[in-house]
């Protein structure tokens, strides 16, 4: 049973390996899905977390949104994969689709050969598919090690039934469900198989500013400049000893 957690910064990634993350997925920007991380946030989440023995999957993504790319962000996607390759990666995290909704296996396959022996994890990507068992078999083709899911809906639990027939139907791919994965729903999503879960366990925090000029927004108008998002260890810890229990 292993237990992934999705962390955009050192202080994240530090509190999810002391409580029992088996793996990190590193991006950046968690508030808007995760980008990819820059290469020197990469290394000193990699010396911090050495201690604790754990792996870190790289998550690529150049940009919010979709994840039909032009052809500046594919290039762009297939540096950053050799980039972390080189850099000491366990593992990359990538997705590409078509415009009709369909998993793009010609730029995958290109990706795939730049990851080397790096296992591959198909990211959320896949929820937003025509078709779910038809990209698992595309993903099949391909060789992807794991495919991060929420069953198609906007939570693992609400896609528990496609979750199901996914793991069902894998072969030799492991189904991760991820999305909204917490200690409360993890032993109703352990009903669909999966072996491998991926969560979050955000919880937000005060910044340590003083003073505060409100009303001046630097990015999105509606989230306040002077909150952080970090990891839970209590609850990286809870999802960590039921997922043990499970696997006894």
């Amino acid at each position: 049973m292993l237990l992934e957690c999705c962390v955009d910064c050192v202080e994240s990634a530090v509190t999810a390996a002391q409580n029992g993350a088996d793996r990190l997925e590193l991006c950046a920007n968690l508030l808007i899905g995760g980008t990819t991380p820059d290469i020197n946030l990469f290394y000193r989440v990699k010396k911090k977390v050495a201690p604790y023995g754990t792996k870190i999957n790289v998550l690529l993504r150049p940009r919010f949104g979709d994840f039909c790319y032009s052809e500046d962000e594919f290039e762009i996607l297939l540096a950053d994969v050799l980039l972390f390759r080189e850099a000491g990666a366990d593992g990359i995290v990538i997705g590409v689709l078509k415009e009709d909704g369909s998993i793009d296996e010609e730029r995958m396959a290109l990706l795939m050969q730049a990851a080397g022996d790096l296992p591959v994890t198909f990211h959320r990507a896949f929820d937003v598919t025509v078709d779910a068992m038809e990209a698992l078999e595309t993903c099949k083709r391909l060789g992807v090690s794991t495919i991060l899911t929420s069953g198609q809906k906007a939570s693992a639990q609400e896609g528990l039934d496609l979750l199901k027939q996914l793991v069902h139907e894998a072969g030799d791919i492991c189904i991760m469900p991820g999305s909204g994965v917490s200690s409360k729903n993890l032993p109703q999503l352990l009903e669909c198989g999966a072996k491998a879960y991926h969560m979050s366990a955000k919880k937000v925090v005060d910044s340590p500013m003083n003073y505060r000029r409100e009303g001046v927004p630097m990015g999105l108008p509606m989230m306040s400049e002077f909150v952080l998002w970090r990891c839970d260890g209590e609850e990286v810890a809870r999802a960590k000893a039921i997922l043990e229990k499970a696997g006894e």
